[in-house]
């Protein structure tokens, strides 16, 4: 389930896993073209990095290209669902047994994650059930065909690049099989789905056996996981995600990812806790979110929402992995209010092109409203006098 980091992730960690003298190697291995050659540049580069050329020739000797690795990157329609939709169709009642189970016969685990890395149990959980429900679905494509297949592909190579030789670092840590290590299409590994990057950079033997196994161990795969999220900016005990009311004349334009007020303006605008208190403190900057427009569903997203973007760049995953979380841990059943219609796929792609043409960045045409196509969403409807919600709708894609 998990898409990829941010492509800053990916050149820093190019750097970690790199030298300045072996800048001119990578340079030599470029992506297309014949995909044995593509592999020799390969193994030639890894070489040149300082690995022992009799290990990677073992490492590469059985890599193929997997068609099926590209088939999948092309078809990543289910973040093509509405927040509601989407969340419904993941957060089963099952999923939620399992969650509470898990909670109980992992707890000394959990208990040890929050004293060291400070992460919430239900954040974990809600990681573990999305990405692999809770370890029974892994991914059956070979790690290291999938990463080299990606690479080779033009699309994204920067981002697979590193992966490669992170996992031959783990092949040489008998962290990794070539033959045998099997995970998701884009090449995360393990109950909750880490990349050999992140795997290196953030992981941890949890269970003390003197191995990082993700795929069969739950104290390594959450401990990493946990850390991973520090390493991302995770803020120790602090909360990442509550539902809220907000008034009918609330100013919408001040809504989004891209606008943080302080609790206390949010008190003063009318904005309040669906119920209970505010878990943030008066001062504690947070966004008010509309996945679905002033009608949706509500919430205010604290500085720890923020760091799920570096775990997955949709906004309809993240959001739903956040709540997700916060059901874990005792929250209700959201409001799902009455949202006015979206837009069909091929409407969503007209859109974009109307705000691209409007000179918006919204990235792919793709017809899924992601972060960016929200906020050209929300500009264009001040500009028209809409209400400014980020939603869009038929009356928008009229006016435009």
């Amino acid at each position: 389930m998990r898409m990829l980091c941010p492509v800053i992730r990916a050149l820093v960690l190019f750097l970690v896993l790199s030298d300045f003298a072996t800048a001119s190697a990578a340079a030599q291995t470029r992506c297309g073209g014949s995909f044995g050659q593509f592999v020799k540049g390969l193994k030639k580069e890894a070489v040149a990095r300082g690995h022992d050329p009799a290990v990677v020739d073992r490492f590469f000797h059985a890599v193929a290209h997997d068609p099926k690795v590209i088939r999948a990157d092309r078809a990543q329609g289910v973040f093509r669902k509405s927040f509601i939709d989407f969340a419904r169709s993941v957060i089963s009642r099952n999923r939620m047994i399992n969650g509470r189970a898990n909670a109980r016969k992992y707890a000394r685990v959990f208990d040890r994650i929050e004293r060291e890395f400070g992460v919430s149990r239900g954040v974990l959980l809600a990681f573990w059930a999305l990405e692999t429900d809770y370890g029974k679905v892994q991914g059956s494509f070979n790690t290291l065909n999938a990463l080299v297949t990606l690479a080779h592909d033009c699309r994204r190579p920067h981002l697979f690049r590193p992966q490669i030789f992170a996992a031959l670092k783990l092949y040489e840590r008998s962290d990794f099989d070539p033959v045998r290590t099997r995970g998701a299409w884009a090449g995360e590994i393990g109950m909750v789905q880490m990349l050999p990057g992140d795997i290196l950079e953030s992981g941890v033997d949890g269970d003390g056996d003197g191995h990082i196994r993700l795929k069969t161990s739950p104290p390594d795969a959450l401990m990493s996981g946990a850390n991973m999220l520090r390493s991302l900016g995770w803020r120790p005990g602090e909360p990442w995600l509550q539902e809220i009311v907000v008034p009918h004349d609330l100013d919408w334009s001040r809504t989004g990812l891209g606008h943080k007020l302080s609790v206390r303006q949010w008190v003063a605008m009318g904005v309040r806790p669906r119920t209970g208190r505010f878990l943030g403190r008066g001062n504690s900057k947070a966004s008010v979110l509309l996945p679905m427009g002033r009608k949706g569903p509500a919430f205010l997203a604290y500085p720890n929402f923020d760091v799920y973007f570096e775990w997955n760049r949709s906004f309809v995953y993240v959001m739903t992995a956040a709540y997700f979380a916060t059901r874990l841990e005792g929250a209700p059943v959201f409001d799902p209010g009455n949202p006015d219609p979206g837009l069909s796929v091929q409407q969503m792609k007209l859109l974009q092109k109307k705000l691209a043409a409007r000179g918006h960045d919204v990235g792919r045409i793709d017809g899924i409203l992601g972060a960016k196509t929200r906020a050209a969403v929300q500009k264009e409807q001040t500009r028209l006098g809409l209400p400014a919600d980020a939603w869009p709708t038929r009356e928008l894609l009229r006016a435009l």
